[in-house]
This record gives C-alpha cells, structure tokens and sequence, in this order.
C-alpha cells in the first residue's frame, strides 16, 4: 500500500495540468507612433513620476488628497483584498482538509451493538476525517491561475485607477484655473463696456451719437455680464466635481499658480509603441483576464476526468464514556476515492465549450484595448503638437486685436469713426482673449491626456 502511494504521488508530481498554457498573443506593433517627432532614444514622458510631471505645489496637495480619500479608489483597494482572500482559499485546495466530529448521547447504554471501532447512535465517539484531492488533471493548479490572474487583473485595475484619479484632478484643477481666467477676462470687459455706455450716453446727450450707439453698446454690456453670471456657475460645478475626486463634500478649492504660469516639460516624448503593452494598465489588466480565461479551460477540461481522493479516518468509540479513550475502541481506515462523471458529462463538455468561447472574447477584447490605447496615444501626440502651435497664433492674435482697439477707441472719441469699429473691435478681442485661455488649458490638458495614454506613473510610488 505504501508504495503504491509513492507511486501515485510521484506521477501527481510529474502530472501535466490539462488545457493550454498561457502566453501573450503575438500583436503586430510598429516601430515608431504615427504623429511622434522625438528621436526615438529620448525616454518616455510616461517614465516620470506624477509629481515631476505637474508641479504646482497645489495641485500636489490636492491629488495626494485625491489618492488618499477618494471613493473610488478605496472600493478598488478592498476588491483587492477580497481576490487575496479569493486566491488563499484557492491554495487550501492543495492540502488535505480534516475533518473532525464527536458524538456524546445524552443516554448510553451497555447493552446491544458492540463492535470494537464501531461508532453507533448509542455510543460515545471522537472521529476525524481526512480527504485528499490528488490534482492528477490539474484542475485545482488550473483553477488557482485564474484566481491569481484575477487577483492581477485587479491589481492592475488599482493602478489604472490612480492614473486616472492623477488625470481626472489635474484636468479638473486646469479647468478651473481657466474659468478663473475666463471670469477675470469677462469682469474686465464688462468693465469696459460700462465705460463706453457712459461715454455713448454723454455723445448721446451732446448730440454728437445716435441712440443706436447707446444701445449697441448696452447690448454688448449685457452680453459681458450674462458671460461673467456663466463662468461663474461653471466654475461653482468645476469645484464640485474636484471635491468628489477628493472624496470631500462640495467645497471651495485652493488655488496656486495661474493658468498661464503652469509649466510643462518643452519635450513630451512617448517612447517605443512596444513598451505601452507593458506599461499601460488597462492593457495588463486584459491581459490577466485573458490568462484567466485561458486557466479556465484547462480546469473545465479537469472536470470531465475522475477526481482521485484519498480519504481517511481515525477515531475513538465506546458505549461507555469510561472506556473511550481505551485501546479496544481505537478505529482507522484509509482508502482511494474514484469519483467521474457519467450522466453529466455531455453538460461538463458544454462547460468547457463555454469556456473555450469566453476566452476567444477576452481575446477580442484585449486586441481591441490595444486599438484604442495607440488610438489615444495617437490623438494626444497630435493635440499636444497642434494645441502650442495654436497658442502662440492665438497669442498673435490678442496682441493685434489689442492694438486694433486701441486705435478704434481713439478714433472713435475724436469722432474720426462710427461705434461700428470699437463694437467690433472689442467683442473680436473678448472672444480670442477666452479662445486664448481655452488654448492654454487645452495644451496642459494635451500633456497630461498623453501621459495617462502612455500608462504614465509607472514608478510604484504614487505619492510624494
């Protein structure tokens, strides 16, 4: 008997699991991103660490605010903690699970049924039980790889969690800085237009203007001021977004450097589109999902093959209390369980069909994860690229609009032009003043959209 279980557990030992083995799909990559114009030597902007990237000393403050209370990432954290449980109780599988039971009848009795090792209704008994699952096919290793690949998957829903927490409040924090921005420009224009409203009145009372003027300016007065009542209420509904990603009630955000005065690194280089299929979380996180459904086949595959047990029992009995622990009632058994399917074998067959189906769809998904992360790489590279061109033709602009107003100010007060030119000289320079603070806002938000494509933050430390 001895060596027969030798020769059992050394065959367990050498036993192949059944199903196919994990490995990472061959996806055609090439070289070098479409729209990059970076040497390809220079590192990637996604190997900086978040805190390197955005500088500000307040918008560190509040994504470390961010990272630790926010909601979202702490459900992501627990989930965490239930696949280690997930996975630990997937290991006890391994080893053999005891089982112990005792009887203690409330009447004994002396007479009747009297076995040596035999436990009876009428009898005292202390037993254990031992069961075994001897992983012949594989099933137990083939179900703890997907438990662990689960535990990954989530694992690497926690970093894209935090890249995307990191992301979400530093978009945020730039919006806000540009309704900030966009109020001040719509305050002082509104200003402005109060100061031609006098003066068109005083032309007006002189009779040296039409009541046309007077109400064209009013309109545009007016104007100004329904544009300063709608930035505000954005900027009110901004705070309140940044205060849930930062786990708080709604509440007024501290502000530190302006809009204009973030700096951002003059190169934002992306790297290989090779490295992004190691980097970027949403990408492992299929990955791993995709190995779990691979492990998946080979446990369902187990299923359809007996399950070899080796079970056990030892125990004490007695109808006499007095006599329990004795060496006559001393009882022990031990033996090898053969246990397969027979009439459910065509359902576990359909079991591993479904299986072999799921993982052909996290297959499909994690090609199509992969389309869309060069997909977002691609449209950041070109918007960071098109966004400071932008800019600095917006930056032209302001200054010749400015100047333009100027000369029709002027004119317009010596009575050289009508209303017309100023009218349209200063609406031209309200809107490409807020189309400038736009721009700005879209050039940080560019970076920062890049380094979340790129999988940026890949240091393992999240926080300053």
């Amino acid at each position: 008997m001895r060596f027969f279980l030798i020769l059992l557990l050394s065959g367990l030992a050498s036993a192949c699991a059944l199903g196919p083995d994990y490995s990472r799909p061959d996806v055609q990559v090439s070289e070098t991103f479409r729209m990059v114009e970076e040497p390809k030597s220079l590192p990637s902007i996604a190997n900086l660490p978040w805190w390197e990237l955005l500088k500000d000393p307040t918008l560190q403050e509040l994504i470390n605010i961010a990272l630790a209370e926010n909601r979202e990432l702490q459900r992501t954290v627990s989930a965490i903690e239930e696949f280690e449980a997930r996975l630990a109780a997937a290991r006890t599988s391994f080893i053999p699970q005891v089982e112990g039971n005792s009887r203690f009848p409330s009447l004994g009795r002396s007479g009747g049924l009297r076995l040596d090792g035999f436990p009876s209704d009428f009898s005292y008994s202390v037993l254990g039980n031992l069961a075994w699952e001897l992983d012949v096919w594989g099933r137990i290793r083939r179900s703890t790889e997907a438990s662990l690949a689960d535990l990954l998957t989530r694992e690497e829903n926690r970093r894209a969690v935090v890249l995307a927490l990191v992301s979400g409040v530093a978009q945020a924090y730039f919006d806000l800085l540009q309704f900030d921005m966009q109020l001040d420009i719509a305050k002082r224009t509104l200003q402005s237009w109060k100061e031609s409203v006098r003066i068109a009145k005083a032309r007006l009372r002189r009779g040296v203007a039409s009541k046309l003027d007077a109400d064209q300016f009013e309109a545009e007065q007016a104007n100004a001021a329904a544009r300063v009542a709608e930035f505000e209420r954005r900027m009110i509904q901004k705070e309140n977004e940044l205060s849930v990603l930062l786990g708080r009630n709604p509440t007024d955000i501290k502000r530190g450097k302006l809009l204009t005065e973030q700096v951002m690194p003059p190169e934002v280089p992306a790297g290989l589109p090779s490295e992004l299929l190691q980097r970027r979380p949403d990408i492992l996180q299929a990955e791993q999902a995709l190995a779990a459904a691979t492990a998946r086949i080979g446990a369902a595959k187990a299923a359809r093959f007996p399950k070899v047990t080796l079970t056990g029992i030892l125990g004490v009995a007695s109808p006499r209390l007095s006599n329990l622990f004795t060496s006559e009632g001393t009882f022990g058994a031990s033996g090898l369980n053969l246990i397969g399917p027979l009439l459910d074998a065509n359902a576990l067959g359909f079991q591993q069909d479904a299986a072999e189906a799921q993982a052909k769809q996290t297959l499909a998904q994690y090609e199509q994860t992969i389309l869309v992360a060069f997909k977002e790489v691609e449209d950041a590279l070109v918007a960071v690229q098109t966004a400071r061109e932008q800019r600095q033709a917006q930056i032209d602009q302001v200054d010749a609009l400015r100047s333009a107003l100027r000369l029709a100010n002027l004119r317009y007060r010596g009575g050289v032009t009508s209303y017309i030119d100023v009218l349209i000289a200063k609406r031209n320079l309200f809107d490409a003043e807020l189309s400038l603070t736009e721009t700005h806002r879209l050039h940080l938000v560019s970076v920062v959209q890049l380094y979340k494509a790129l999988g940026g933050g890949w240091s393992p430390n999240y926080s300053t």
